[in-house]
């Protein structure tokens, strides 16, 4: 049989790169993706582009930056006309299948249970999906911590996960001889790290390693970090035990259900190409903070990847790339893989060069990471904290637009991130260097919340324009999309104008 075009797109919530073995911790129980980055490539260095669920995944999905796809915060939903992956292979005739937490329809915490457009509505299965298959006691008992290690803690059968991957397996099942997209979305190990025997009790008085950045007092950063860490800053950290049991657990459960489609995938469609990754990570009391918000330290933007090749993507195993990697070019390099030509529109670039040769090969000097805030429906969480930041292989470089400082650190030599270099003159030239990057990328993507401000910091002698940089047009559009017209002559805004529209105001 010719071989077809296929994917699968697994991913989980809240997996930093250090929960998994194959990156390091040889105490995390996580065979069955450390199996994975022995047959392909594992990533070392690859960033969200925001680190909270729902901009985080509009970003994996549509290939746009949140600011730009309107996902900018939990709860809200993608700007109307903004397409997801499954809408960019439908036309082309790849199925796509959805299965698991997709948190982009602007419903609550658990979507609204419809299926969107680009995905087969038979396999449709978000977190609502599950919770309608509950009674109400069931639906309580879903939401409690307590309910894996209680009254005999719980059954496989009952998670989210083990349904979530029930369906994968059998959508493979009657679809294996077909061109397809599926994606597994798991929100394990997210709260409230439900989990059976044996994973419950698998990490029971198990110290997670507490790096020198869990002493972080944080002198000379953000005060909106010292506002998040709230008391934590002040507890005795020497006789603190870090035991994130249940997380942990929950980890290594969703890695043996993980394990049961990648079984599946090896019987049914040996050459489809796999992807691994993960939404965001957690502070886990790291610079005394916890979950994650409006910061750019590892703990929290620094998640894993891992690409298996294919027939129609070749790529070696047990493979290592260095050099630092974005979410943003998830979905240029799934429609390379399908063939399919890549918009103008999308922010990011296809993966195949690093993919099929990861030595010696490098695709991004930085990546992009933002912040807006955490949820519209509440204040918690510091509310609205505008933040643009770039990360490098050996720098990383913040701007908090409504706090009192920014941000610079060399990783290279303070990989914890303790050091704040913003006002250190020996660093000015990288700190110029970036920030104008930052300048750049706001200015490429259109960024909505662009201004002078971000360009006049405290620690630069800039001065403010009303007209700014002076990037006052739209981007062009997608071939099959109603084109974008210029203010000036009303015709079509094309690729090769895209960094050179600049208007001053006379």
């Amino acid at each position: 049989m010719k071989d077809k075009r296929q994917v699968v797109f697994v991913m989980t919530d809240t997996t930093r790169w250090d929960m998994l073995g194959c990156y390091g911790n040889k105490d995390m129980k996580t065979p069955n993706l450390d199996q994975l980055a022995n047959e392909g490539v594992k990533f070392n260095k690859n960033y969200t582009t925001q680190p909270v669920c729902g901009p985080a995944r509009s970003a994996i999905f549509t290939g746009l930056y949140p600011h730009s796809n309107g996902g900018i915060t939990n709860t809200v939903s993608l700007t109307e006309g903004v397409k997801t992956i499954g809408q960019y292979l439908k036309p082309n005739q790849i199925n796509s299948a959805y299965i698991g937490k997709w948190h982009l329809d602007g419903g609550d915490y658990f979507g609204n249970g419809i299926c969107p457009d680009g995905y087969d509505k038979d396999y449709w299965y978000d977190m609502r999906c599950y919770i309608n298959e509950l009674s109400d006691s069931e639906k309580v008992l879903s939401r409690q911590e307590s309910a894996s290690l209680e009254n005999g803690g719980i059954k496989e059968e009952f998670t989210f996960a083990h349904r979530v991957s029930d369906r994968a397996i059998d959508y493979i099942d009657k679809n294996y001889d077909k061109d397809m997209f599926l994606c597994v979305s798991y929100d394990e190990p997210h709260q409230p790290y439900l989990c059976p025997e044996p994973y419950a009790s698998m990490y029971e008085n198990y110290d997670f390693p507490k790096t020198p950045n869990y002493y972080d007092n944080l002198e000379n950063k953000p005060l909106y970090q010292k506002l998040w860490a709230g008391e934590t800053l002040y507890e005795d950290k020497d006789n603190l035990k870090l035991r994130p049991q249940l997380f942990l657990g929950c980890n290594s459960f969703a890695d043996y259900e993980i394990g049961r489609v990648l079984d599946k995938v090896k019987e049914k469609m040996p050459n489809a190409l796999i992807i691994f990754t993960s939404d965001h990570g957690e502070a886990l009391g790291a610079h005394s903070l916890n979950l994650k918000g409006p910061a750019l330290y590892e703990e929290i933007t620094h998640v894993p990847l891992i690409i298996k090749g294919s027939s129609f993507l070749q790529a070696p195993s047990n493979e290592e790339y260095n050099h630092v990697t974005s979410h943003i070019d998830l979905v240029p390099t799934l429609l390379d893989y399908y063939n399919i030509n890549i918009p103008p529109v999308l922010a990011g670039k296809s993966m195949r060069s690093i993919i099929e040769n990861p030595k010696d090969n490098i695709l991004r000097e930085e990546v992009f990471c933002e912040f807006h805030r955490y949820e519209i429906d509440h204040d918690g969480f510091g509310g609205i904290q505008f933040m643009r930041g770039v990360i490098s292989d050996d720098r990383k470089f913040a701007v908090h637009l409504l706090d009192n400082t920014d941000e610079l650190y060399d990783t290279k030599k303070d990989p914890y991130e303790l050091d704040n270099l913003i006002e250190n003159e020996v660093y000015l030239e990288d700190r110029n260097y970036l920030h104008q990057k930052v300048l750049d990328w706001m200015n490429d993507t259109r960024d909505p919340y662009r201004g002078y401000q971000w360009k006049c910091r405290y620690w630069n002698k800039n001065k403010p324009n009303w007209d700014c940089d002076g990037y006052t047009r739209q981007r062009p559009s997608d071939a099959d999309e109603i084109k974008q017209l210029d203010y000036d002559t009303a015709l079509e805004i094309t690729e090769n104008i895209r960094y050179k529209i600049k208007k001053s105001i006379k």
